[in-house]
């Protein structure tokens, strides 16, 4: 495992070049280009604005703040993980010509998806100076829940990345698997709108406690949960290297099903 994880490092000039490729690829063809990068995450909020406040009638104070920096936390996980599932199955041309670690492919994705998360900070900032929210000292801990998230998709995307090379219904699947994940995570709404029954499932739930963490150093200027997010990481970081394992020893199988 050591000798894979040592050929991940030696090749990180293709995991530069792919994350550059890839995050050149989205808007490519579009006339505003990288403005993308700013333009979706305000659209975004602004669409579900229109919906919870206006045509709902709901949302607290400095609802607007709330929902854009669930949009943008989100749409690095969906964003990624959707990317994430279809990685190997894209570059099955590369794979079957060039002996190289497999996992650099879903990675690749996972990272691109995070400077795009980084420039949406920027539409969040312009939010708390419109609304006048001014994030305490508590702020300091942005880097630790983002590095929190990024072990979790890490991890998320490997999986679903092997996967897919054995199931190709597995990307189909994840887009209903996703919405329906999105609407069980306090995305848009304060808190789920879950059942009592059913508030388990929020319970359980990774992003709920990561988009909490972002709201808590960013808006409500108060400490995050640490311990749960220490707990997601670390089991995110012992499934990174589990699978990273499982890569070593199965990656014959994908040239074969490829």
């Amino acid at each position: 495992m050591i000798n894979y994880i040592r050929e991940v490092f030696t090749r990180k000039d293709l995991l530069i070049y792919l994350t550059k490729s890839g995050l050149k690829a989205e808007h490519k063809n579009s006339f505003l280009g990288y403005f993308w990068w700013l333009l979706d995450p305000l659209l975004g909020a602004l669409i579900y604005y229109f919906l919870v406040v206006i045509v709902l009638g709901r949302g607290g104070e400095n609802f607007a703040v709330y929902l854009v920096i669930g949009q943008v936390a989100w749409k690095w996980a969906s964003t990624a993980v959707g990317q994430a599932s279809r990685a190997i199955l894209q570059y099955s041309s590369i794979i079957q010509q060039v002996s190289l670690p497999k996992i650099i492919f879903p990675l690749t994705k996972t990272v691109a998806q995070l400077f795009n998360f980084l420039f949406g900070l920027i539409v969040i900032a312009i939010f708390l100076v419109i609304f006048k929210v001014v994030p305490e000292w508590y702020v300091v801990f942005l880097p630790f829940v983002i590095l929190v998230q990024l072990l979790f998709l890490m991890a998320i995307g490997l999986a679903v990345s092997y996967v897919s090379v054995f199931i190709r219904d597995v990307s189909n699947f994840l887009g209903h698997f996703m919405r329906l994940w999105f609407y069980a995570s306090p995305v848009i709404w304060e808190g789920s709108r879950l059942p009592e029954g059913y508030k388990w499932i929020e319970t359980f739930n990774p992003m709920a406690y990561i988009l909490n963490g972002y709201r808590d150093v960013l808006m409500y200027g108060q400490m995050p949960n640490i311990g749960v997010l220490s707990s997601i990481g670390a089991l995110s970081l012992g499934a990174v290297f589990s699978l990273v394992l499982f890569y070593n020893r199965n990656e014959h199988k994908i040239i074969k099903a490829l």
